[in-house]
């Protein structure tokens, strides 16, 4: 055996015997300290360096890097924190040591962008990290949906949103949903309508069970924001024909305002208060929800998801 093959197989076991070790560490210092952060064991934090010392093996490295950042996001859900300091690091690091490690963009950007405690709150750098994506896999259509998805839900910036979707119906072997989204973005952004529409394509184009969950939360939600909207409405007019609020939701029935009492996803009966607001009686069922809700009602911060099926 040549001198020069000895020294790239023994450097080779060394390598690898130090990130078993490393990770052995990792794995001890969460059992024995279990409040700390990665902020004393993430000690380098240059892509770069980090290339030069794993000797080719940069995929290797990105498996262990990604690994660290689904558990340091799952440990601050867990404990409901409203801040996620070295997500958005250890998701850099990852997807610049493997810039095809396609599960970092997609589940990194669901990670960082929702609002704490759901993820991060750093919509502007899940944009970046689904960015850095495309550049690096031009011809994965779901990038291009997930960065729409975030533009339209996190960002509320519809155009973008609208733009987004139109540069992935390009791509070849793009969802033909692709194509409706862009034109939903265009005309008609911002309305439940389009909002059901993504969430649905989220719950249809993945098997992972906490973001299909997630999905059925929104959509839930949407339906709870969709109901309270149209007895609102009955509500009012009811008011402006009889010029008094209706005393139930027996009243609206009787008016010919609705076919039968309302009820919630869930089967349970929307209240009418004396005010004549509309109210959900659970509201902790229906994460998400924008109407509908109580006076002085606070959101768990733990929200409970349903299934579809």
């Amino acid at each position: 055996m040549r001198a020069s093959r000895r020294v790239t197989i023994t450097a080779s076991v060394l390598l690898l015997g130090c990130m078993l070790g490393s990770a052995v560490l990792l794995h001890r210092v969460d059992q024995v300290r279990t409040g700390a952060t990665l902020q004393e064991i993430l000690y380098i934090t240059s892509p770069n360096v980090l290339k030069r010392m794993s000797l080719g093996y940069e995929g290797l490295l990105a498996d262990v890097y990604w690994t660290r950042a689904v558990q340091y996001f799952g440990r601050k859900h867990m404990a409901y924190s409203q801040h996620y300091d070295l997500l958005a690091p250890l998701l850099e690091i990852t997807t610049a040591l493997d810039p095809h490690l396609v599960v970092a963009y997609q589940f990194g950007a669901s990670f960082l962008a929702p609002h704490p405690p759901n993820g991060a709150g750093m919509p502007e750098r899940a944009i970046h990290l689904m960015e850095y994506g495309i550049q690096n896999n031009p011809d994965d259509w779901k990038l291009y949906y997930n960065l729409g998805f975030i533009y339209y839900m996190d960002k509320k910036d519809y155009a973008s949103a609208a733009e987004v979707f139109e540069r992935g119906t390009k791509v070849a072997n793009a969802h033909p949903f692709m194509k409706i989204l862009a034109a939903q973005m265009a005309q008609h952004a911002g309305d439940l309508q389009t909002a059901r529409m993504l969430w649905l394509a989220t719950y249809q184009t993945t098997q992972e069970k906490q973001i299909r969950a997630n999905a059925v939360a929104h959509l839930r939600a949407l339906q709870v924001d969709e109901d309270v909207m149209h007895l609102q409405d009955a509500v009012t007019q009811y008011g402006r024909r009889t010029g008094h609020l209706p005393s139930s939701m027996s009243s609206l029935v009787a008016a010919g305002m609705l076919r039968g009492i309302p009820v919630d996803p869930d089967g349970h009966p929307y209240k009418l208060m004396p005010d004549g607001r509309i109210e959900v009686r659970q509201p902790d069922d229906f994460p998400f929800i924008e109407k509908g809700m109580p006076l002085g009602y606070k959101p768990p911060a733990k929200p409970k998801f349903k299934s579809l099926e």
